[in-house]
């Protein structure tokens, strides 16, 4: 009897066995808990959440490592495994910029003219030169329209030409990743990106009439919006399917269905139909908007050599831009500071941290005339790694920087190494801030939803989804009082019913005890 219980022990799951023994030795089953994922073996509530999803534990690659220098492991299970990241891979981008620019950094959107401002007339061009400002929006372009007008330009009796130069990318189709052109993720980056290349169509419902009307922005030269859209008494449910909105006309968006008034108002953001004409049409609706006036056409082109400064616009700072790039996962945003940390040139000594050496050295770097590619981006960030975390750390596999990428690749072991730098670094309370809290903020926010979760409010982090990809790093304050760097992804078919898996390891290593 005593072989038989012997190989039936033998044969259970190891993190049975473990709190078996964990039992025995006279710890309650929550210490035992506790203790069941050091070393290796899986938490219980990790494992209960992959079997409901019915996803192996093989799938699962996941670290929790203390960020102090001790670097005392929690959990280590396929640690050393490359997955693929999903916008996790945000981190890298990320915190490279942090590094290598400063939190301080801005881009620059310049206005120029080849001919002269009197009496609030410009007889001659406006060239605007995209900088690769990754937050280029109508707030902003408004104001830098103001300030031009303030300098004397209202009327332009010439041209508006928009130069995209700084960015040599080939033509994307922004339907190419998942056959969803007109989601504004898949917006693709430009040194002139106008407001995600985007259009806001704001249904607002009027019972009385028995129509919704329709509010676009912004205002776009030569685009139709249907004004209204009948009203149903249906459920909301699929709305934006109900209204049957048509976008195959690159000069109007029409409506064939009808909205459900129960909606009440809604908004529904859309990448617009035809993208390389997207800065053009919403840069002279927006000047005609502001009060100006042109006499001649908005296009794309090169500025020639001879032309004055008028207006410099300035971006927000980086450490703001990551925000959005981090907390809300924007991946046109994280591809253009991905593009530009292309333009910088390679340092000529292994020397890490070059950019926080001295005030303006990242701007000293800067290789303007070089336009931004990714493959210059991804040799600047790989050579950053090296210099960073040295030979023993295997690098990230790059593609765009914004995990929005079925290429990319890391290590959860590489990632911790990352947060466990970052939490050390001189700006690195720019980029913790820059991350999700658990059921506060962000994509992190429906995360430990429950009052008694011990990860609400304590867990700083990043989410990644992908069709076959969920994944989750960033800090973690446990109620032991130690901070943790915890990184776990799951690659497999049913992946999106997993995500519970990584919600209870941010939960047990929040409820670490002393």
């Amino acid at each position: 009897m005593r072989d038989l219980a012997f190989s039936l022990f033998s044969r259970a799951p190891r993190w049975v066995r473990g709190l078996a023994l964990c039992v025995l030795a006279g710890l309650t089953l929550p210490a035992c808990a506790q203790m069941a994922g050091r070393g290796g073996a899986l938490p219980p509530a990790v494992m209960d959440a992959l079997n409901r999803a019915q996803v192996p534990a093989s799938a699962l690659s996941a670290l929790v490592i203390s960020v102090d220098p001790d670097a005392h492991e929690r959990l280590r299970h396929r640690a050393g495994t490359p997955v693929n990241p999903a916008s996790v891979m945000k981190l890298v981008t990320t915190y490279a910029a942090i590094d290598m620019l400063g939190s301080d950094f801005t881009w620059n959107t310049r206005f120029y003219t080849d001919g002269a401002v009197e009496n609030g007339v410009l007889r001659g061009n406006l060239y605007v030169r995209g900088g690769g400002d990754p937050k280029l929006v109508l707030e902003r372009i408004q104001a830098a329209y103001l300030a031009l007008q303030a300098k004397g330009v209202r009327v332009i009796l010439g041209d508006m030409v928009l130069d995209h130069s700084a960015f040599e990318l080939p033509a994307i189709d922004p339907g190419a990743f998942d056959g969803e052109a007109l989601r504004p993720y898949n917006a693709t980056p430009d040194a002139l990106l106008v407001n995600f290349k985007s259009v806001i169509l704001t249904f607002q419902p009027d019972p009385a009439n028995g129509v919704a009307y329709v509010v676009s922005e912004p205002p776009m030269a030569g685009l139709a919006v249907d004004a209204t859209v009948p009203l149903s008494r249906t459920a909301c449910g699929d709305w934006r399917s109900a209204v049957q909105a048509r976008f195959d006309d690159p000069d109007r968006i029409r409506f064939e269905g009808r909205y459900p008034q129960n909606c009440g108002e809604l908004k529904w953001p859309v990448a617009y139909q035809q993208p390389a004409s997207y800065a053009a049409r919403a840069m002279e609706g927006l000047w005609r908007a502001s009060g100006g006036s042109i006499t001649g056409r908005v296009r794309d082109g090169v500025m020639p050599a001879e032309v004055q400064l008028l207006h410099e616009a300035r971006s927000l700072p980086l450490s703001e831009i990551i925000v959005d790039v981090n907390q809300w996962s924007n991946n046109v945003m994280a591809q253009q500071v991905f593009l530009t940390l292309g333009q910088l040139a390679l340092p000529q000594t292994a020397t890490p941290q070059l950019a926080l050496m001295a005030p303006g050295s990242a701007a000293d770097r800067m290789v303007p005339s070089r336009p931004a590619r990714f493959e210059l981006s991804r040799e600047v960030v790989t050579d950053w790694w090296k210099r960073t975390f040295g030979p023993r750390v295997p690098g990230p596999v790059l593609d765009n920087g914004s995990g929005l990428s079925r290429e990319e690749r890391i290590t959860p072991e590489a990632l911790a190494g990352l947060l466990r730098h970052a939490a050390r670094h001189p700006q690195g309370s720019q980029f913790v801030q820059s991350l999700s809290v658990a059921g506060v903020s962000g994509t992190a926010a429906r995360l430990a939803r429950g009052n008694q979760s011990a990860a609400r409010g304590n867990a700083w982090v990043k989410t990644g989804t992908l069709r076959d990809v969920t994944g989750i790093a960033g800090y973690v304050n446990a109620v032991n009082g130690a901070r943790y760097a915890v990184v776990g992804f799951v690659n497999h078919p049913n992946a999106p019913a997993a995500r519970p898996a990584l919600d209870a390891l941010l939960e047990w290593t929040a409820s670490q005890p002393d």
